[in-house]
């Protein structure tokens, strides 16, 4: 199954009768974050957290 990254649009395959690709078919309103941006993601809320503006 391919999918793509709503963030930076990377197109990757996922394996089709996996945990991840059962979600996705049947919950269409999921998005899909590849592993580069999620971890970004992570790191830049971790950093907010500490910070007292969250």
């Amino acid at each position: 199954m391919r999918v793509k990254c709503v963030l930076c649009e990377q197109i990757e395959k996922v394996k089709p009768y996996s945990l991840l690709a059962k979600k996705l078919r049947k919950r269409r309103i999921q998005t899909y974050i590849c592993n580069e941006c999620y971890e970004r993601i992570s790191e830049k809320t971790i950093e907010r957290r500490k910070n007292e503006k969250f």
